[in-house]
C-alpha cells in the first residue's frame, strides 16, 4: 500500500471490477495480493472491490472524479445492455458477466498498446509494454513507469525497441509517435469526426488495420460503434451467428463488423466485449 496516496471508496450500479480489468481492454492492470494495481494516467493505482457492498477501495492519487470517468460510470449500464440483448447467446454473456463495463483510455497509450497487439498473445502485450514503459517511461515508484510520451519514442532506435520485445511492431512505433509528434495526425481531432472517417483516419498509419482501429476508436474515441473483430470474435460470430442471411456463407471479418453494428445498433462495443470475453473464458 503507498502511504503517500489518498484513499476513498467509489460506487456505481451495475459495475465489477474484475471483469472491467480482466476482460482484455486494458493491459497495464495486474491482480496482485487481492489488490488491481497499474499505472494510470501517469500515477500508480491500487483498487480492490468488496464482494458484497460493491464499493470500491482507491489508493490513488488520481481523484475520485477521475476513475468515475475512466470506468464510465456516466454509461447507463442497464440501458446498453437491454438494447444490445438480441438473442439467447447475448443474454446468458450479460448475466454472467454483468458489470463489465468499457473503460475510456488515453488516446496515445491506447494507439500504441493497440499496434502492439497485433497477432500476440495478452500476456506478450503486457510484457512487452512494460519493457518498453521501464525503458522510455518516467519512474513513478519503485517498478511502476509512466507511458512514453512521443518524443520519447521518436528517438529510439529500431533495435532498442526490439529489445523490449517488440519484434517487428518496433518500427511501426516509432513512426506513429513520428507522426503525432511532428503534427500530421492530432489525436484530439478523432473525438470530431465520424466513425468511417476516424477509422480512415488511424488506417493509414502503418500497422493498423481494421481490427486495431475499430479496437482504439472504441476504447479511446467515444466510438461505440465500432465492432473490433479478432480471431475470438470471428469464430463467435461464425458459430452462433453465421447463419444469418447477411453472411451468404461469405463472412469475412469486414462483413461481420458491419454486421455487428447493424444487429446490435449504436452500442455495439459493448456487445462485442461482452462475447469475447465469455469466448476467452468459456470457448463457444
Amino acid at each position: 500500500m503507498n502511504s503517500t496516496s489518498d484513499m476513498y471508496t467509489l460506487f456505481s450500479e451495475n459495475f465489477n471490477l474484475d471483469y472491467t480489468l480482466d476482460c482484455g481492454q486494458v493491459f497495464r492492470w495486474n491482480y496482485i495480493d487481492e489488490w488491481w494495481t497499474g499505472v494510470v494516467n501517469g500515477h500508480v493505482a491500487r483498487l480492490q472491490q468488496d464482494g458484497k457492498s460493491g464499493e470500491v477501495l482507491v489508493d490513488s492519487k488520481l481523484p475520485k472524479s477521475f476513475f468515475e470517468n475512466y470506468f464510465r460510470f456516466d454509461d447507463d449500464l442497464d440501458a446498453i445492455l437491454n438494447e444490445v440483448n438480441k438473442d439467447e447467446f447475448m443474454d446468458e454473456a450479460i448475466r454472467k458477466y454483468m458489470g463489465l463495463r468499457l473503460i475510456r483510455q488515453e488516446p496515445w497509450e491506447c494507439l500504441i498498446s493497440y499496434m502492439l497487439a497485433t497477432a500476440w498473445s495478452i500476456p506478450n502485450i503486457k510484457r512487452a509494454i512494460s519493457m518498453m514503459c521501464s525503458s522510455y517511461g518516467e519512474e513513478i515508484e519503485e517498478g511502476y513507469y509512466s507511458f512514453p510520451e512521443p518524443h520519447s519514442l521518436v528517438h529510439a532506435c529500431d533495435d532498442d525497441l526490439r529489445g523490449c520485445k517488440l519484434g517487428f511492431r518496433a518500427g511501426r512505433v516509432i513512426k506513429a509517435a513520428r507522426h503525432v509528434e511532428e503534427g500530421n495526425l492530432v489525436l484530439d481531432e478523432i473525438f470530431n469526426l465520424d466513425y468511417n472517417a476516424a477509422k480512415q483516419k488511424l488506417m493509414f498509419l502503418e500497422g493498423i488495420g481494421e481490427k486495431v482501429a475499430d479496437c482504439i476508436l472504441l476504447f479511446a474515441f467515444e466510438k461505440m460503434e465500432a465492432f473490433p473483430v479478432d480471431t475470438h470474435v470471428e469464430k463467435v460470430v461464425k458459430t452462433v451467428y453465421g447463419h444469418h442471411d447477411f453472411f451468404k456463407g461469405n463472412a469475412t471479418k469486414s462483413k461481420i463488423g458491419n454486421w455487428g453494428r447493424m444487429y446490435f445498433g449504436h452500442y455495439c462495443g459493448y456487445a462485442q466485449q461482452y462475447f469475447f470475453y465469455q469466448k476467452r473464458l468459456e470457448g463457444v
